[in-house]
């Protein structure tokens, strides 16, 4: 199972980010052609509008993070047909509300 685990962990990791490295890209894109500017290349730099560091702050954030989710997803799913289980950290975690426990008062 060790192998497994390194070879998820490797995939899992390649997949995440190279869909950052993409999702970042178009993003720089966008954000030129939406704005006519380049993106801040440091949004906590004094000089750039507190509006300009915020939306870009929240945009890419947004974006990349769930690009990254999306290639795991996508990854897991590949690992999961390739192997006939789930990757070692994502096992099922028993969250279906039908079989959780009741709530303590």
């Amino acid at each position: 199972m060790a192998s497994g685990s390194k070879v998820w962990s490797l995939f899992s990791l390649a997949a995440a980010l190279g869909a950052a490295a993409v999702a970042k890209k178009t993003l720089n894109t966008s954000w030129k052609a939406a704005t006519g500017k380049n993106p801040p290349a440091n949004p906590a730099d004094p000089d750039v509008d507190l509006w300009e560091a915020i939306a870009w702050a929240t945009v890419s954030g947004t974006a990349i993070g769930i690009a990254r989710m999306l290639a795991t997803r996508k990854a897991a799913n590949y690992y999961a047909r390739s192997t006939g289980h789930l990757p070692p950290d994502l096992q099922k975690d028993d969250q279906d509300a039908d079989k959780a426990p009741a709530a303590q008062s």
